[in-house]
Order: C-alpha cells, then sequence, then structure tokens
C-alpha cells in the first residue's frame, strides 16, 4: 500500500489537512462552498447548532445541523487556484487513512454545493435571478494538469465552443465538464436557469472588462451569447465553477453550482443590492437540502 510522503499529503502538526485545518470527523458529507468568508456566517445562522467554528487565511468553515441534517459551509476564496486546493483537501479527509497516509479502501463521497454571484451572459436573464450550471466551460487551463479519467472532460463541448468563437492558441484549452445530474435533478423548478457556466481566470480582462487596458479579444462576449451546446446556451460568467466540477467528477463526488445573476454583461445591467437576493438563495439552497 502506497504511504503518501509529508511534501504531498501536506499536514499540520495536529494531523488536520493544511489549508482547511480540519480533520476528517469534522467535515459533513454535505458542503457548501462560496467565494467570500463573511457569506460562511450568513449560511450558518440559519443551522439550528453549529458544532464546530474554524479559519485559516481565506478559508472559513462552519459545521451544524439544519433540520437533522448535518452540513459544512465553507468559504473557497475566488478563483480556481483556489478551488484546487480546497477540492483536493476536501477530498483528503474523506479518502485518506490521514494517521497512516494512506488511501483508504473505499473512498468518500460528497455533496458540494458552490453557492457564488455571477454575471449573466444573455439579455433575458435578468439581475437577481438564480442560475444554475449544467455544465462549465473552463477558460483556465486547471484540468490538464491532471490525469483525468476518460468521461469527465466533455470533449465535444470544448472544441465546439473553441470553433464558434475563433479561440486563439495563445489562450489555455478550453474544457467542458458537467454539474452531478442527481443534483440537478433535485434543484430543478422555475425559480433557476440553466445553462453553460463560462468559467474564467480573472474578473476584468478574462471576461471582457474593459479598464485602462485594452482586451484582446472585444469580440468574445459577442461571440459567447450566440453559442449553445445541446440546446442549452452560454448563461453566464464566473471564476470557479470549471475546477469544482473537474476536480470533483474526476475524484468521485457530486457537485452543482447555483448563482445569483448579480450583471447581465449583454445588457449592461448591475443589481444596485443584490444582498437580499443571495440570501433568498441561502434559504432556498438550504430548504432544498434539508427538506
Amino acid at each position: 500500500m502506497k504511504t503518501f510522503k509529508s511534501s504531498e499529503l501536506v499536514l499540520n502538526s495536529d494531523g488536520a489537512v493544511y489549508h482547511l485545518n480540519l480533520h476528517p470527523e469534522e467535515l459533513a458529507d454535505t458542503v457548501i462552498v462560496v467565494g467570500d468568508p463573511g457569506r460562511v456566517s450568513q449560511i450558518s445562522g440559519y443551522f439550528d447548532r453549529i458544532e464546530l467554528k474554524r479559519s485559516n487565511r481565506e478559508i472559513v468553515s462552519h459545521t451544524g445541523y439544519l433540520n437533522g441534517v448535518r452540513l459544512t459551509a465553507m468559504s473557497t476564496g475566488m478563483g480556481t487556484d483556489n478551488i484546487d486546493i480546497v477540492m483536493n483537501e476536501l477530498d483528503a479527509l474523506v479518502s485518506f487513512d490521514l494517521k497512516n497516509r494512506t488511501l483508504k479502501d473505499k473512498p468518500g463521497k460528497l455533496r458540494i454545493i458552490r453557492l457564488g454571484t455571477s454575471g449573466a451572459l444573455q439579455p433575458d436573464i435578468p439581475v437577481n435571478s438564480f442560475v444554475i450550471s449544467r455544465y462549465a466551460l473552463g477558460l483556465d487551463g486547471l484540468l490538464y494538469f491532471y490525469d483525468i479519467p476518460e468521461g469527465i472532460i466533455i470533449e465535444e463541448l470544448g472544441q465546439n465552443f473553441r470553433k464558434h468563437v475563433n479561440w486563439s492558441r495563445l489562450l489555455p484549452h478550453v474544457y467542458g465538464v458537467e454539474g452531478s445530474q442527481e443534483l440537478l435533478e433535485r434543484f430543478r423548478g422555475p425559480k433557476f436557469y440553466h445553462g453553460i457556466t463560462a468559467t474564467a481566470p480573472g474578473f476584468y480582462g478574462p471576461q471582457g472588462r474593459v479598464m485602462r487596458l485594452g482586451i484582446q479579444y472585444p469580440e468574445m462576449n459577442n461571440l459567447m451569447q450566440s453559442f449553445s451546446y445541446k440546446g442549452v446556451k452560454l448563461s453566464n460568467y464566473e471564476m470557479e465553477t470549471s475546477a469544482l466540477y473537474g476536480l470533483g467528477g474526476a475524484l468521485g463526488h457530486d457537485m452543482l453550482t447555483v448563482c445569483v445573476a448579480i450583471a447581465n454583461r449583454a445588457t449592461g445591467d448591475f443589481a444596485s443590492d443584490y444582498h437580499k437576493s443571495v440570501r433568498e438563495l441561502i434559504e432556498l439552497v438550504l430548504e432544498t437540502l434539508t427538506s
């Protein structure tokens, strides 16, 4: 049985995984991840009981119970690089014997729901609406650092997108991934828009925003609006979902992203106060997971 080196499976002096600073028994099987550390207390404020509060850098974790269901709310910070850390360490908590630094005979399985904010790409998705990521397009290139099992990356989706927008060879190789079917079915309903989420490696230029620096591909967002795959349109921009779906799927977990559209890039609208919508989404997600 392979024993993982301390430089590979990195633990703190008390045996907790390095960045999350958690032990296996401190993590629930259902995890709600958010980018903003301040949003964790918003979520745990609905819990009937909180058994754990832990923080390390931008990662804040609260584990507790709501309606008899054990949940962990956790912040990841922004970007696919942070998701790379969080996903690998979440998996380590349920799939490794940390004391002996070995893999368990049967890896654990998590349900991970990302609750975030995003910018809509279609003019008919109003600000403050809720968007579910059926698929994600990774504009970041993260998955190509890994030996991803066959079937996780949807080659046709990435290939069709690259052709549609005349994707530059100077940019990371785009990949397509899909959310959990079980969670997609659970979150169906008239309150949600379903679409393809573009995960960008930045907030400004990579999402077509022009500040002092000009951008190389000013027509990219217009081309994105007309893209679809199997009848599903490209719905929104954000910065985490492709890594969540790709790494989570490769490791055998169930993942889903639900976002509030706080801006609409097609119409130029921005929600003056999206915090009410975020609260409503938190309540809806918690009700769906615990009812």
